[in-house]
């Protein structure tokens, strides 16, 4: 609010007192003269002043002139119209997304423009010299004061903005990792007025919540839509088409909260990634998938990224195996079926062979190396595993779904076992 002392002290308003007939005979004429030099020197004005903006810089102006001038001769109290109409103009700058400094402009341009007149008719008056210092003073204080309440009628406005906007963000994400696919139609339209260029695929990440620690998620990058609040706090990462038909997703730091991020799919099944990283980041909690060091570990050996966070494309086959897991046991089962007629630790030893043959299809000493044994014991037990299995571990669809078994068992087994 605009302060309501005198703008000068008793005796330059006892003086100015004898010119207010003349200030306020020329006020309309100084407002004028202010809009058309705004308009012709500031290009961002330089149109028609119609419509609802239009009449708010012509009212800012008005209500500026003779606001100055009561205050100037200290007969009026404080008009809060004036407050109102400065926040507003501050407000439409940021519905022109611009920021201050043009505003700005224009209100140092007015202070020349005002200036030069009332110097002129100061001068002509014959008024002290120091009567024309407080009234330059005077002039350059109350154009701070209405600086700063365009300030808080911007920050004010952007506080709003930034509030619709990120309720229809959060209302878009929601549509998009919804069970049922909402139209493509239907979110353009939202993604346009959340800010948020549509892209034609993305993959959707599970964090931990941010708990009572406000301070816990830093700024993520500003195309990320981020939804902390839900039962599944999550966040949704645009994949952004670049030159030479490459693309990526936004570096987005996700280390430290035990992220998951799922593969990058089509716009309108959103729904899947959320799924399939949800799926994986259970099968963390369960053991079965964990980070490894740096340096050490493939995709699909149980283990996620150096920097905690695991990705659903390094472990497609895990969370396929294990997506049905009763069926994943019974293939399991199947897998090892032949073996029935061993102990638990032949068997066990058997099947572990078996696995690295499959995987390997190399010599004895190849898959002995692998399994820290002797070559002579690696083709022992393939006799013994030939003998068992037959033509099925030379015929190509045979060895595919030994292989998926024995991965769905050693897979099964780990989520079986102990985790603390």
């Amino acid at each position: 609010m605009l302060s309501d002392s005198a703008l000068v002290g008793p005796s330059a308003r006892e003086e100015l007192a004898r010119m207010a007939p003349v200030f306020r005979e020329q006020a309309g004429t100084v407002a004028e003269r202010i809009i058309e030099q705004i308009q012709y020197t500031i290009p961002e004005y330089q149109r028609p002043l119609e419509g609802v903006f239009g009449q708010a810089v012509r009212d800012g102006v008005e209500q500026g002139v003779v606001d100055f001038l009561d205050r100037l001769l200290g007969n009026s109290p404080v008009d809060d119209r004036t407050d109102a109409v400065f926040r507003r103009l501050g407000g439409f700058e940021v519905a022109e997304g611009r920021g201050l400094e043009v505003l700005h402009s224009a209100f140092r341009l007015a202070v020349r423009v005002g200036w030069k007149r009332l110097s002129e008719i100061g001068l002509a008056a014959g008024l002290r010299t120091e009567t024309m210092c407080e009234l330059a003073a005077a002039l350059f204080a109350y154009v701070d004061e209405l600086s700063d309440l365009s300030h808080e009628g911007y920050t004010a406005a952007q506080r709003r903005v930034a509030g619709a906007l990120e309720r229809r963000r959060k209302r878009l994400l929601e549509l998009l990792v919804a069970d049922t696919p909402a139209p493509r139609d239907m979110l353009e339209d939202l993604a346009a007025a959340a800010a948020w260029p549509l892209p034609q695929r993305l993959a959707v990440a599970v964090v931990d919540p941010p708990g009572d620690d406000p301070a816990a998620y830093p700024d993520l990058p500003g195309d990320v839509l981020v939804d902390l609040e839900g039962d599944v706090p999550c966040v949704v990462l645009p994949w952004r088409e670049a030159g030479g038909g490459e693309g990526g997703l936004p570096d987005a730091d996700l280390r430290g909260r035990n992220a998951v991020v799922g593969p990058p799919v089509p716009v309108e099944v959103a729904a899947h990634s959320l799924r399939w990283a949800r799926h994986l980041s259970e099968l963390r909690v369960a053991g079965v998938v964990a980070p490894t060091p740096p340096g050490d570990g493939t995709p699909e050996d149980g283990a996620g990224d150096p920097d905690d966070v695991l990705r659903a494309d390094d472990h497609l086959l895990t969370l396929w195996l294990l997506s049905d897991q009763p069926l994943a046991r019974l293939l399991s089962e199947k897998a090892v079926e032949p073996l029935s007629g061993f102990n638990v630790r032949q068997r066990e030893r058997l099947a572990e062979t078996l696995l690295a043959w499959i995987q390997r299809r190399g010599s004895a000493p190849d898959i002995a190396a692998q399994l820290n044994i002797h070559p002579q014991t690696v083709r022992y037990r393939m006799h013994q595993l030939e003998e068992r299995y037959g033509d099925r571990l030379h015929d190509p669809e045979g060895r595919v779904w030994l292989a998926a078994g024995l991965l769905a068992r050693n897979l099964l087994r780990k989520q079986d076992a102990p985790h603390p």
